[in-house]
This record gives C-alpha cells, sequence and structure tokens, in this order.
C-alpha cells in the first residue's frame, strides 16, 4: 500500500491531490520552487523540499531535483498532477526504474497516446472514427499539399507531441501552406522537442467532446460520463460541463464504448480522457490526455467519484472497476476563474486583498489561493475552479451565474465578467455552442 505520495506539481491540483490522500491516511510531501514557499499548498502538505528556483525547468520539470526528493522523503509514490511532468514518458520510465509509483499509465502507454500520429494509428486499427488526415507524419511539403487536396481546405497542421492548444495551425489556401508547415515544425521543435506534425481536415464548428475513462492496468476500464469542452478561448478550455447536453444518446453511447475499447486494447492504468471532435451527431477521435485533467471535478459532481482517489487506488493495485457501479446524478458546469484581464486577456499577476468564496447548495470551489497570497507571473494563470451542481442544466447554470457574482477578488483582475457573458448567451443556454462561441462574441 502507497503509505506517503510526493506530489510534482502546485496550486489547486497540488491541494486537490493532498485532500484526497488525507481521506486515505496518506502522508503527502510536496515540492516547490523558492518563489512559492509561502504559497498555500505547500503549508498544506505534511512535509514540503524545496527544489530550485522560479523557472519550471529549473524546478517543477528538474527531474533530478524531484528524484532527490523523493529519497530524500522516503516517499512510496509520485503523483505528477497535471501539466508539469504529467504526461512525460521519460519521467514515468525513471521513476519505475527508480521502482518509485508513478500514479498515472506505464511510461510505454504514456509515450504511446503521447503522440498524436500513433494514437491516430492505434485508434485506425481498432476502428474507432477517425476525421481525414495524413496517415502519419508528414514527410515534406509535396507531400502536405496532396494530402491537404484530398481532403479539401481548410485544413489543419498540428504537432504530434502538442499539447495544452499549442502546437496547432489552420491553413485556408494552398499557397499558405509550405510557409506554415515550415513555421510549425520549428514552433514544435522549440515547444516540445520534435519536429513531427500532421495534417487533419478543420471543422469550422465543431464541438469539443470528450470521455472520462478509468483503467486498472489489466485490459479493464469504465467510463466516467462525458463532458462538453467547446467553450475555449485560442483552444485553451474556459468552460466545461457534463454529461455534454448536445449529442444523441446512440452517438453518446457510441463514443464511450469506443473510448473504453481503445483504453483496453492498451491495458490502460488510471485516470484519462479520450477525446473527440464532434460535428453534428458525428464524432472523430482526437487524443488521449494520461492524466487527471483541470475539469475532472464535473465528472466528480455527476457521479460522486473521487477520481483522485481511484488514481490512487488503481496504482495500489487495489481496485475493482464495475461499470454497473457507475451512476449519474444532474449536471454540473466549471468555469476556469484566471488571473487575466477579461477585455484585454493580459495577465494579472500580484497580492490578492480580498478574497470572499461563494457557497451553498451545490457550489464547489477548488483553489490554490486565499487573500494575502500572490498569484505569479511564472506560472499558469488559473486561481480557482467553480463548480456548480443542479438536478438540472438550467439549476446548474443559475447556480454558476449566483456563485459567480458573489465571488470577490481584489487585487487582480479576473476573467469573471467573461464568464457571466457566456452564460447569458442563447447559444450556451440551448447547448447548441460550439468552439467558435467565444471568437464570435469577442468580435463584437
Amino acid at each position: 500500500m502507497i503509505k506517503k505520495v510526493l506530489i510534482v506539481n502546485r496550486g489547486e491540483i497540488a491541494i486537490r491531490i493532498m485532500r484526497a490522500c488525507r481521506e486515505m491516511g496518506i502522508a503527502t510531501v510536496a515540492v516547490y520552487s523558492d518563489v512559492d514557499k509561502d504559497s498555500l499548498f505547500v503549508g498544506m502538505a505534511d512535509e514540503s523540499v524545496c527544489i530550485g528556483p522560479a523557472i519550471a525547468t529549473k524546478s517543477y520539470l528538474h527531474v533530478p531535483a524531484i528524484l532527490c526528493a523523493a529519497e530524500q522523503k522516503d516517499v512510496d509514490a509520485i503523483h505528477p498532477g497535471y501539466g508539469f511532468l504529467a504526461e512525460n514518458a521519460r519521467f514515468a520510465e525513471i521513476c519505475e526504474k527508480c521502482n518509485i509509483n508513478f500514479i498515472g499509465p506505464d511510461s510505454s502507454t504514456i509515450d504511446l497516446l503521447g503522440s498524436k500520429d500513433k494514437s491516430r494509428v492505434k485508434a485506425a486499427e481498432l476502428n474507432v472514427p477517425l476525421s481525414p488526415g495524413s496517415k502519419g507524419i508528414l514527410k515534406n511539403v509535396k507531400e502536405a499539399v496532396t494530402v491537404a487536396k484530398k481532403i479539401g481546405y481548410p485544413v489543419m497542421l498540428k504537432a504530434s507531441a502538442g499539447g495544452g492548444g499549442r502546437g496547432i495551425r489552420v491553413v485556408r489556401e494552398e499557397k499558405e501552406l509550405e510557409n506554415a508547415l515550415i513555421t510549425i515544425q520549428e514552433e514544435a521543435a522549440a515547444a516540445f522537442g520534435s519536429r513531427d506534425v500532421f495534417m487533419e481536415r478543420f471543422f469550422e464548428e465543431p464541438k469539443h467532446y470528450e470521455v472520462q475513462i478509468l483503467g486498472d492496468g489489466k485490459g479493464k476500464a469504465i467510463h466516467i460520463g462525458d463532458r462538453d469542452c467547446s467553450v475555449q478561448r485560442r483552444n485553451q478550455k474556459v468552460i466545461e460541463e457534463g454529461n455534454a447536453p448536445s449529442i444523441s444518446d446512440a452517438s453518446r453511447e457510441k463514443a464511450r464504448a469506443d473510448a473504453i475499447r481503445l483504453v483496453e486494447a492498451l491495458n490502460y492504468k488510471g485516470a484519462g480522457t479520450v477525446e473527440f471532435i464532434l460535428d453534428g451527431d458525428d464524432y472523430f477521435f482526437l487524443e488521449v490526455n494520461t492524466r487527471i485533467q483541470v475539469e475532472h471535478s464535473v465528472s466528480e459532481e455527476i457521479s460522486g467519484i473521487d477520481l483522485i482517489r481511484k488514481q490512487i487506488e488503481i496504482a495500489s493495485g487495489d481496485v475493482e472497476l464495475n461499470q454497473e457501479d457507475v451512476k449519474f446524478s444532474g449536471h454540473a458546469l466549471e468555469c476556469r476563474v484566471n488571473a487575466e484581464d477579461p477585455v484585454n486577456f493580459m495577465p494579472s499577476a500580484g497580492t490578492i486583498t480580498k478574497w470572499i468564496q461563494p457557497g451553498g447548495l451545490g457550489v464547489r470551489i477548488d483553489s490554490g489561493f486565499a487573500q494575502g497570497y500572490k498569484v505569479l507571473p511564472n506560472y499558469d494563470s488559473l486561481v480557482a475552479k467553480v463548480i456548480t451542481k443542479g438536478d438540472t442544466r438550467e439549476i446548474a447554470i443559475n447556480r454558476m451565474k449566483s456563485a459567480l457574482r458573489e465571488f470577490v477578488i481584489e487585487g487582480i483582475k479576473t476573467n469573471i465578467p467573461l464568464h457571466l457573458k457566456v452564460l447569458e448567451h442563447p447559444k450556451f443556454l440551448d447547448g447548441s455552442y460550439t468552439t467558435k462561441l467565444l471568437s464570435e462574441m469577442l468580435k463584437k
């Protein structure tokens, strides 16, 4: 059994993991950069270790320092949270070789699914629907032109190792293709260490649909419902909800079954998300995120299942997964409250001078901040996740609007005003919104 966990992350997800560990009687160790020494998550851990300066490559991404902390504190396991090293196959492999339990999929699974072109090949082998595109990595401009002509413009160039909304470029005409391919190859090499790029058809107004899964690592997997994550700005998710409101029951069941079939074929271990593009009622495989996601809270609220606890239980080999045990109730929403100007989206770092959280039935706040704490310019701008649940989607939306209006954050700017505008938009209210909703709103 796992007795002590090193948490290789910060902020709200580090605190979320600590809470699950406390309920399980597991001790926690936080690692932190020097600028995070006074952060809320550091104070909440049972033990803590400074692993370097503010720059992530010298702290939260610095594997030697992390391994030294793991040895120093004699931990049994490492939980990577999301971001940073969560989907780093090499880090997972090093943990395996050091006999440290990596709470997540095996390194070989992360390696395969972390490559978007390889995961597409695997999905094709299992007859999971794929959007038209290249069969693998584009070898040169000539091949790119040929593939684009076959599938039709507009097309999307995607970095195979990309993620978090980065490494994507839309091309609408052949004359743009060569320059776009060269540019994204260079960007991918700099950001992800790989020049590999592939091509897919670009859907003008799709929905972003995803299925939350759990796998036991022995060929058995279940789903914990699905989510609509179509409210996005520059491919970054802003609002998520579940279960997805505008997909037919027939397509929903097929997509869930395909997601399970895919991860079972890989003996997937732990929590993950199978993402799809939804065009009308047709869905196409996008990728698998081999980690817990920011929006996992939505699935927890509609299922009553603690997904972090399940991750730890699966890593311990102490879980039996049965789909019939998963029962859904009501509807849930999540709004990501970011420290940014709601008009020009410039980051807003600084000290939080006033912080009053909302409350009440069906309201949950996940955050790594409180009054007096500093929002640093060095890391992600997420300051809080506001999650609401109701018996119906309408109740969940109304609770979210009420909660956001109650949430007082001063000293920094946040995107709460933007959330409130989205929640009043007719297309959001009737569930017909697509990934273009925010861009259309911001043009006006």
